[in-house]
């Protein structure tokens, strides 16, 4: 449990270096949107050969995969038109969370980001059970890419006249919530039988996949343009790499 609770820390901490960052220097848009192509190509190297490949191992039930991954993206897609529709659309986007200069900002800010980080946040804690090591090429995927969400939240709630006190507390409060989930993960795969974890590796597969798709990939393109491609291959890369080397 010590360990889930430490690694979902690490992952969730750079969304508060994302914040300080953006609080103390001014970051181009095209380095932001490298940053997040990189973690974009990152996680879903990670979904691929740590989520979706390990969750038919554990059942050799493709429907099971499957379903899981169906559910995990409906969830997601869901709770993020609600989001949306409460302020959170351009939580990942700089210049779309400025344009949404208003005092309301904050709490869908706060509710997309939750949203966003607690399917990582379980994967994380699902990776160390026994007494087992959590997977590298996930934990630089996650940290890769909550920073330039950090980032741009950051500069939105600025711009909607939110204090620097109370930016740290929401961010704060947002890497409370994916410790918590992290813990929760490790808790709820280490009961659970072969086709449970099956289900709920390839249920955060699809939230995670279907996140990246709606949120990521659109910003990275709009921030960085052509060369967001050759970056996420980049990430997909080392996330294989390190896969392969553990």
């Amino acid at each position: 449990m010590e360990k889930a609770l430490l690694w979902g820390l690490l992952t969730s901490g750079s969304l508060l270096i994302g914040a300080i960052a953006a609080l103390r220097f001014k970051i181009s848009h095209k380095i932001i949107g490298f940053i997040m192509a990189f973690g974009i190509g990152a996680l879903i190297s990670s979904v691929c050969f740590e989520l979706v490949e390990t969750a038919f191992s554990e059942s050799q039930n493709l429907f099971s995969v499957i379903a899981g991954l169906f559910a995990g993206a409906l969830i997601y897609f869901v709770g993020d038109l609600l989001i949306d529709k409460f302020g959170g659309k351009h939580r990942k986007n700089m210049r779309g969370a400025v344009k949404e200069n208003n005092g309301n900002v904050g709490l869908p800010i706060l509710l997309g980001t939750i949203l966003d980080g607690i399917p990582e946040s379980l994967v994380i804690g699902m990776t160390i059970i026994g007494g087992g090591g959590v997977s590298a090429a996930m934990i630089v995927a996650v940290f890769l890419s909550n920073i330039p969400e950090g980032l741009t939240s950051t500069t939105g709630l600025l711009a909607s006249g939110w204090k620097k006190r109370s930016v740290i507390g929401l961010w704060l409060a947002v890497v409370s919530v994916s410790i918590l989930s992290a813990a929760v993960g490790y808790l709820m795969f280490a009961r659970a039988s072969g086709a449970t974890k099956s289900f709920i590796l390839s249920f955060a597969g699809g939230a995670i996949l279907t996140m990246l798709a709606d949120t990521m990939v659109p910003e990275a393109y709009r921030d960085s343009g052509k060369a967001t491609g050759l970056v996420v291959v980049l990430g997909f890369c080392l996330a294989f790499a390190i896969n392969t080397l553990e």
